[in-house]
């Protein structure tokens, strides 16, 4: 993940806690590591893929998902076993897909693309046309 998005969420976490502000119990992060993850996977949002498809999001909007400053990278969580790989939107249009795609496995999250600047914009391309649902967060 990225070291300065890593470096605010710790940062963050810190101040919150120095302040007396975080709650104890199971709900913290006990480290680091797990403090970035709570934040990325806490702003997550699901998707529904159509049959007959392998892009999400598609038709009718043939829209765009962008990253945030929540997460440094591009993750998924897709309800059954998946491949899965990122389409970029270029500048000036067209895609830029990665190469290989990246097996998911049902209901665990997967990193899809790492280091990806805030407000890129992408795609998830699946190898499969079948139904696809699930969570993702960027």
């Amino acid at each position: 993940m990225n070291l300065h998005k890593r470096f605010a969420t710790v940062a963050m976490t810190g101040a919150l806690i120095g302040g007396g502000l975080l709650a104890t119990g199971s709900a913290t992060a006990s480290t680091p590591g797990e403090a970035v993850a709570q934040s990325c996977y806490g702003n997550a949002r699901t998707y529904t893929k159509a049959a007959g498809t392998q892009i999400y999001p598609n038709y009718p909007t043939f829209f765009y998902l962008k990253t945030t400053s929540s997460c440094a990278d591009i993750n998924i969580k897709t309800n059954t076993n998946r491949y899965v790989k990122v389409c970029f939107l270029v500048t000036g249009g067209g895609r830029n897909c990665q190469a290989d795609y990246k097996l998911t496995t049902a209901d665990s999250w997967k990193v899809i693309a790492t280091n990806v600047k805030d407000n890129t914009q992408y795609q998830f391309h699946f190898r499969s046309d079948a139904k696809s649902t699930g969570s993702y967060a960027s």
